[in-house]
């Protein structure tokens, strides 16, 4: 079973690449935070690796570190919780804050994730609080380590509700939050004071 990929970039999007590895692609998916983090197609990447073995089809999502890996599949051992699920909530949220929320209990944080309704939000705070425990100070020393003291900051409830609109006109979760981190990284300070249809109609021109 794959537990990690190293070659060489040949297609990206959003919701999967295709790695080239000695004149073999591989196919994997990914969470758009994962896509934020790729270099440029022809250069050469690493990806720690899960493989999903189903009946059907044998699936593999790809992780830049081994912290998003070992959430994914924390969150994938939910009920109810499932691959896609997992990758959107990893689009929507620092790994970081996940897990304080899961830990803390927060259920509005959760909640205002897609595909996040009460009784996942509830399932994943009853199921995840001792098990994210020691992760979430892993990725807390980790960020401190390379920034300092800042503590990794959320996306903020208009870039989620934003994202949820988006996804509720037909776009893929992955898209949708890739469109609207474009409009975070192109103008940090306007991004951050605006409202959730200034946020919309900003992605949208990226989308079209």
């Amino acid at each position: 079973m794959l537990a990690s990929l190293s070659g060489v970039l040949q297609h990206k999007d959003p919701a999967s690449v295709i790695l080239d590895v000695q004149g073999v692609g591989y196919e994997v998916q990914l969470s758009s935070r994962t896509y934020d983090k790729l270099p440029m197609i022809g250069e050469k990447t690493f990806l720690h690796i899960h493989t999903n073995v189903r009946e059907d089809a044998i699936t593999l999502y790809g992780f830049t570190d081994m912290d998003q890996k070992k959430l994914f599949l924390l969150l994938i051992g939910v009920s109810g919780v499932g691959p896609k699920l997992a990758l959107s909530i990893l689009s929507g949220i620092d790994p970081a804050e996940l897990c304080n929320a899961v830990r803390l209990k927060d259920m509005s944080c959760l909640t205002s994730l897609s595909g996040v309704g009460k009784k996942t939000a509830q399932r994943l705070c009853m199921e995840l609080a001792d098990k994210v425990s020691g992760l979430a100070l892993e990725q807390t020393g980790s960020t401190a380590s390379q920034s300092g003291s800042t503590p990794p900051q959320s996306e903020g409830f208009a870039m989620q509700d934003a994202a949820s609109a988006l996804i509720n006109l037909g776009y893929p979760p992955e898209t949708a939050w890739q469109a609207l981190r474009s409009v975070q990284q192109a103008d940090p300070e306007g991004a951050a004071k605006m409202q959730v249809d200034e946020l919309i109609r900003n992605a949208l021109r990226g989308l079209v």
